[in-house]
């Protein structure tokens, strides 16, 4: 199991902006070596002849060609309908 030293949890600690106690920083000592060592356990799984798993659920992305179709108007005719316009584009109330 991998230890992590109580300067390395007080350092997470200042990182993550909080404080602790001398006897939360020994649990969450413990706690950080547990998550460690099961991290390990994880690497130490032979995997090499397995496929990677990039779907599980069987559902695939469904897309379209992107086509460009010119409904015949320009961006000056479509800012004729806006009710304000500056410099080309449309112009709205500042949103807070």
């Amino acid at each position: 199991m991998s230890q992590i030293t109580l300067e390395e949890v007080y350092a997470l600690a200042r990182l993550a902006k909080i404080s602790l106690t001398e006897p939360q920083a020994k649990q969450m000592q413990q706690e950080i070596s547990q998550i460690l060592g099961f991290a390990q356990q994880l690497n130490a799984v032979d995997v090499k002849d397995l496929e990677p798993t990039y779907q599980v659920t069987g559902l695939k992305n469904v897309t379209r060609e992107d086509k460009i179709i010119d409904y015949g108007v320009t961006p000056a005719d479509l800012l004729q309908n806006a009710p304000s316009q500056q410099d080309g584009s449309l112009k709205v109330k500042r949103v807070l």
